[in-house]
């Protein structure tokens, strides 16, 4: 098989997928300091970046200095999408990424996201108007279809690859499967097989032998991690040293999970301003009791604190309990 030819340096090809309300700055950050390929931001909707609507910077915010970034846009007409990623060009991303992957219904319903492999001839001229509105890379990422019944994301990403998408990641699920069931690494294959830019394989990768796995299975060029690094930023970082033999990370523990998690809520703080941050910081901490088994007492004081000083407080207690236990 020829090798891959990246639309930029991405190496290790581990990379973190962008995930709502979750791959923010902050979390990015966290995630590339242990180590991956690339990482992704959380989907801004071309509509709501132009009419610079309250949160919505925050969600393309690349920071500086930070490599193997890209942000990923959504939308469902091509002028606002091409004008949407000529403004993430100018802010520095090295990658622009198109979403059409999103199964929510709240996406779906205004006809981007995933409804668009429903209309592909639509879907392509969104496309072409975005590869042409920029000099970066511009990818793509979609499922492998909307149902059972529509599986076509082989003859998508065939003509998406002729009208310059760089990259493509599927994830193994067709649109009306939501999360539901297990992610098919067998039927991305097929996409590898119909392009000869780089696929990657997306779904159900939550460690080394997953991800082993959905690449022997799928003939993918590279992984990319969503749900399973929640609670866990340096589960990217793990399964590259596996895979690829990169550096081993260096999984915290103890005191050191325990600064972690404060560094990242504090830099939450940062980001969004106390009240908001504190918010947003809810489900982050919610997944970090569950990789280090916090009782059930502390983890109710922990996510019912309303006051950022008491629950920085709780924090260092919360966080003693086996963290970083969960390997690779």
């Amino acid at each position: 098989m020829r090798p891959p030819v990246w639309p930029i340096d991405l190496n290790p090809p581990v990379f973190l997928a962008p995930m709502a309300g979750i791959t923010d700055l902050p979390y990015r950050t966290l995630v590339a300091r242990f180590g991956a390929g690339l990482v992704v931001s959380e989907m801004v909707a071309s509509q709501e970046l132009l009419s610079r609507r309250p949160g919505t910077r925050e969600k393309a915010e690349l920071g500086l200095g930070v490599e193997g970034t890209s942000v990923q846009i959504a939308g469902r007409e091509a002028a606002p999408m091409a004008e949407a990623a000529r403004m993430i060009e100018a802010q520095g991303a090295r990658l622009i990424d198109i979403n059409m992957g999103c199964p929510a219904k709240k996406v779906t319903q205004g006809a981007s996201g995933s409804a668009l492999m429903k209309t592909p001839d639509h879907a392509l001229r969104l496309i072409e108007a975005v590869v042409e509105a920029v000099n970066v890379p511009v990818t793509l990422k979609t499922r492998l279809g909307w149902d059972d019944q529509m599986l076509n994301a082989a003859d998508i990403a065939r003509r998406a690859e002729y009208a310059g998408i760089k990259m493509i990641t599927i994830h193994g699920r067709t649109r009306c499967q939501f999360y539901k069931g297990t992610a098919d690494w067998q039927a991305i294959r097929a996409v590898r097989d119909a392009v000869d830019i780089p696929v990657v394989a997306n779904g159900d990768i939550v460690s080394a032998n997953a991800a082993q796995q959905a690449l022997d299975q799928s003939g993918a060029d590279g992984v990319m991690v969503g749900r399973g690094a929640q609670g866990r930023p340096w589960i990217l970082a793990e399964i590259s040293h596996a895979l690829f033999g990169t550096p081993s990370p260096d999984v915290p523990m103890g005191d050191a999970f325990a600064a972690m998690v404060e560094e990242h809520y504090d830099e939450m703080l940062r980001f969004y301003g106390a009240d908001l941050g504190s918010r947003v910081a809810r489900k982050h901490l919610g997944w970090y009791m569950d990789t280090c088994a916090t009782p059930t007492g502390l983890r109710r004081d922990v996510l019912t604190s309303k006051d950022p000083s008491e629950t920085k407080g709780l924090i260092r207690q919360a966080m003693q309990y086996g963290a970083g236990a969960q390997a690779a």
